[in-house]
C-alpha cells in the first residue's frame, strides 16, 4: 500500500527531530522514522553551545533543558602522585544583553533528545522506531521510497541518518576526508569513589593512559572518555571497565557497578561532497563526520535542521525551488570550518588539557556570502546581512518588558523598522511580523541595546530570517528591494 507526504525524514537523532519539530510547527505534513527500535540511550553529545540554547529557546524546550542541564564542571587534574587542581573547561562568560546564554549547558544526548521526543508529541506528531529505508528514487516531481512494510510517496527526502548514511550511499555522494589515526571509547557508567563535583581527568598528554570521568547531570551515571589501541578488542563490560580504570590511575577504589552504553569507535574527519541531490538531503553526522572534542557535533547538527526547515516549508507552500540551493550554500562552509576546529582541539588534546573559548560558543557563525544576505548600501563595518541577529531588551509601547529574541520566536519573518515614518513602512504581508522601534512605535529602545548591537541610523530597516539571521538591511529610502527580497523566499503582501 502507498501513502504519501510532504517530507520524509529518515533518523531521528536531534538533527532529525529538529526538523521534525520546526515543520510540525509550521503545518507541514511529515514522516519521521528510525531504524533503531528504541530511542538511541548514550551521552554521546553532551554539550550544547550559546547558539543552539537560542534555537531550542525558539522551539520552545530551552527551559526544559535547563532544568535537567548544569554548566560545565571544573577538570580536575590529577597528578601521578595523586594530588589534583582544579581548572575551567572554557573561558567564562557572563550573558550579555545581545547574547542571553553565555557558556554551553551539560545534558547527556539521550535526555536532551527525550525532550526533544516530547516537544513533538506536544506538536500532534509522534516517530516510528523500526522504520527503515530500504530503497528510493527520485524524479521531478518527487520521491518515491520503500520503507519496511509501506512504500511512501513524498516531496523531499532528507537523510539525517548518521555518519553512515544510507541515503548518503544511495546517493552516491562522496564523503571525502581522512581517518585521524586515534580510536577510543566512550560509556556510560554507574561507579563508585568518585565526587560528581568536577571532571576528573588522568594522564592528559598520554594517548595510552589518558582517561576522564564526567558526571552526567540528570544521572547518576558518569561520562567514561578514553583513548584505546587502534587494534583489538575492547573489554566494555564493568569488569573490563573497572580494570582499565585501574590500570590507568592506580587507583582501586573507582569500581564501575553498571554500564548503561559503551562504544568504541576510529575518528574521522569527512564532509559530503554535496547536501543537496536534487529532491534529496543530508544534514547533521550524514553530511559530517569529526572527532567529538569541543562538543560541535550535536550543536552543528541542529542548526543543520534549523536551517533547512524554514526552506523547505517556503517552497511547499510556493517559494521559488531555487531557495533550497542556499541550504548547502550556507551550511557546508560552516561544516568545513567545524571540522577543522575540532581536529586542531583534538591535536591539542594529545598533549595536554582542553581549554574552550568563544569559538566553540557558534555565536560568530554567520553567511556573509550567501544568496540571502542583502544591504542597501553594502556595509563594511558592524551588524551585516548574514549575522547571526542578537538578542535585545526593549520595552513595549504598553510598558512591559519585552526582548527581540520575543519578537523572533516562532516560524516567521521579522520586519524591524528603526524610528522610521509608519507610512514608509511596506504593507502587511502574510508570515512577516512588522515592528516599529523608536519613540512612536510599538516598542521602546529606552536603554539603547537595540541600536547599539544592530549599529541602526534613523529609518533603517532589518529583515530578520525565521532562523534568527539578518536577511537584509536597508536604509531609509533604499528599500525598494524589499518586497522582490521577500517575494523570492515565499513572503507575499496580503490580499
Amino acid at each position: 500500500m502507498e501513502s504519501s507526504t510532504d517530507v520524509l525524514i529518515c533518523g531521528a537523532g536531534a538533527a532529525g527531530l529538529t526538523l521534525a519539530i520546526d515543520l510540525a510547527r509550521r503545518g507541514v505534513p511529515f514522516r519521521l522514522i528510525e531504524k533503531m527500535d528504541a530511542p538511541f540511550r548514550g551521552s554521546r553529545g553532551k554539550g550544547l553551545q550559546p547558539r543552539s540554547l537560542e534555537v531550542f529557546e525558539d522551539l520552545g524546550i530551552v527551559d526544559r533543558l535547563a532544568a535537567i542541564g548544569t554548566a560545565y564542571p571544573p577538570q580536575r587534574m590529577v597528578r601521578e602522585d595523586g594530588s589534583s587542581a582544579d581548572a575551567p573547561i572554557m573561558e567564562s562568560r557572563a550573558p550579555t544583553p545581545a547574547e542571553p546564554y553565555g557558556s554551553p549547558l551539560m545534558v547527556p544526548q539521550f535526555l536532551t533528545e527525550g525532550v526533544m521526543r516530547d516537544r513533538l508529541r506536544e506538536l500532534g506528531h509522534t516517530l516510528r522506531f523500526g522504520g527503515e529505508l530500504l530503497g528510493f528514487e527520485q524524479d521531478e516531481t518527487g520521491v518515491q521510497a520503500r520503507l519496511n512494510g509501506e512504500t511512501i510517496r513524498v516531496r523531499y527526502l532528507v537523510g539525517t541518518d548518521g555518519g553512515r548514511s544510507f541515503v548518503r550511499h544511495a546517493l552516491g555522494t562522496g564523503f571525502p576526508g581522512k581517518t585521524l589515526g586515534v580510536r577510543a571509547m566512550v560509556a556510560d557508567v554507574e561507579l563508585d569513589g568518585l565526587p560528581r563535583d568536577a571532571w576528573h581527568r588522568f594522564n592528559d598528554g598520554s594517548m595510552q593512559r589518558q582517561l576522564s570521568l564526567c558526571p552526567l547531570p540528570g544521572t547518576p551515571m558518569f561520562q567514561l572518555q578514553a583513548p584505546i589501541p587502534l587494534e583489538g578488542e575492547i573489554d566494555l563490560s564493568a569488569a573490563g571497565l573497572s580494570t582499565l580504570i585501574a590500570a590507568r590511575t592506580g587507583r582501586t577504589d573507582i569500581v564501575v557497578r553498571s554500564v548503561s552504553w559503551a562504544s568504541a569507535f576510529n575518528m574521522h574527519a569527512r564532509l559530503a561532497d554535496r547536501y543537496r541531490t536534487g529532491r534529496v538531503f543530508l544534514a547533521g553526522d550524514a553530511a559530517h563526520t569529526h572527532p567529538p572534542t569541543g562538543g560541535q557535533g550535536l550543536n552543528t547538527s541542529v542548526q543543520d535542521a534549523y536551517n533547512l526547515g524554514w526552506k523547505l516549508a517556503a517552497v511547499l507552500r510556493g517559494a521559488p525551488e531555487t531557495l533550497l540551493d542556499s541550504y548547502e550554500a550556507e551550511r557546508r562552509p560552516i561544516a568545513a570550518d567545524m571540522l577543522g576546529l575540532t581536529t586542531k582541539l583534538l591535536d591539542a588534546a594529545k598533549t595536554g588539557p582542553m581549554r574552550r573559548g568563544r569559538a566553540e560558543h557558534q555565536l560568530d557563525l554567520c553567511y556573509p556570502g550567501s544568496p540571502l544576505a542583502m544591504e542597501h548600501p553594502a556595509h563594511s563595518a558592524g551588524l551585516r546581512a548574514g549575522d547571526r541577529a542578537p538578542d535585545a531588551p526593549m520595552q513595549g509601547a504598553a510598558g512591559q518588558p519585552i526582548r527581540l529574541f520575543d519578537l523572533f520566536r516562532g516560524p516567521h519573518w521579522t520586519l524591524l523598522a528603526y524610528e522610521a515614518d509608519r507610512d514608509t513602512v511596506m504593507p502587511p504581508c502574510e508570515g512577516l511580523h512588522i515592528h516599529m522601534i523608536g519613540s512612536a512605535g510599538d516598542i521602546m529602545d529606552a536603554a539603547g541595546h537595540f541600536r547599539d548591537a544592530y549599529g541602526v541610523a534613523p529609518g533603517d530597516r532589518v529583515l530578520v530570517r525565521p532562523d534568527g539571521y539578518v536577511g537584509a538591511i536597508v536604509a531609509a529610502g533604499r528599500d525598494t528591494g524589499l518586497a522582490a527580497y521577500l517575494a523570492a523566499v515565499g513572503v507575499r503582501p496580503l490580499a
